[in-house]
């Protein structure tokens, strides 16, 4: 029977409110999804929500501050050469990871295995950091340690990224989508009516630019992570698009240098995304991770 997802619910982290949807048994061990910059919790689909419950997992995914139906948060946004000084950063990388651990505290969970993809993987990192004793397992996709050496992004995606202006209308931000997937995406595995249709989903759901900018900010001014993750000792599982332009596989490789006993999966022709054609192996590969560390 494949689960299917509760409705919205909301809960008050400091003063920032969180919109999570959960898919399974509550007492099932939970498994918390972090998604990445500007990105709506949907973008962990039905359909791999469902695979980790129908596996036995309590799924909790959530929209980030500043994203989804989360908290629009209404500081300035800094200008990019600001961003690039770590000046008037309106909040940090540490500050997203408490926002999910107010979540996980609010819903009475203890300890959980985390899966964070992107800046869902910045923040996932610094959630195992802050509270070692309470990740069981970590699973990390297309992030990197926070080092500016690792991970650059190629010279193409810097260009479109650096010249991207919001977009006016709903067309507009879904075609805008789907052009920044054809630079950043899975070459092979493109598939434009699937991120059509999930920009236009998230569109509907709410648009707010300025807070994907407000998101970058606190990417460009985290910290380098590199020493602390070797102090970390949680069964760790690195995964990476071979292929990815945006946040290049040197980084991955990086955080799996530095976490003892981690373990590094790279996907040929896989770029920064979660292909449709790719999400089953994924899925697998997680669920394998989780089932090889049952006293974790």
């Amino acid at each position: 029977m494949t689960s299917q997802a509760s409705d919205v619910r909301r809960i008050l982290v400091g003063d920032v409110e969180i919109a999570y949807e959960t898919f399974g048994d509550p007492a099932d061990p939970a498994l918390l999804l972090v998604m990445g910059l500007g990105t709506q919790m949907l973008a962990w689909s039905d359909e791999m929500c469902s695979a980790f419950a129908d596996a036995g997992h309590h799924v909790i995914r959530y929209d980030n501050r500043d994203v989804g139906l989360s908290t629009h948060l209404d500081h300035p946004v800094p200008n990019l050469r600001d961003m690039v000084l770590k000046r008037g950063t309106p909040y940090s990388i540490s500050d997203m990871a408490d926002d999910a651990f107010g979540l996980v505290d609010a819903l009475g969970i203890d300890r959980f295995h985390l899966l964070g993809a992107s800046m869902g993987g910045f923040i996932s990192q610094t959630i195992a950091l802050a509270q070692p004793e309470r990740v069981r397992t970590l699973t990390l996709i297309m992030t990197s340690t926070g080092s500016r050496r690792v991970g650059r992004p190629t010279p193409s995606v810097m260009r479109r990224l650096a010249v991207q202006e919001p977009a006016q209308t709903r067309e507009a931000a879904i075609e805008a989508t789907v052009e920044t997937y054809r630079v950043i995406g899975s070459p092979d595995h493109l598939d434009a009516d699937m991120i059509r249709d999930l920009a236009g989903r998230a569109y509907d759901r709410s648009y707010n630019p300025e807070g994907r900018m407000r998101q970058l900010a606190a990417i460009l001014a985290q910290p380098d992570r590199t020493a602390a993750l070797r102090t970390l000792r949680m069964p760790t599982l690195v995964i990476h698009g071979l292929n990815d332009p945006l946040v290049t596989p040197s980084g991955g490789m990086a955080i799996a240098k530095a976490i003892p006993d981690s373990k590094f999966v790279g996907y040929a022709g896989m770029g920064h995304d979660l292909p449709h054609s790719k999400w089953r192996n994924i899925t697998d590969d997680v669920l394998r991770h989780i089932s090889e560390h049952p006293d974790a």
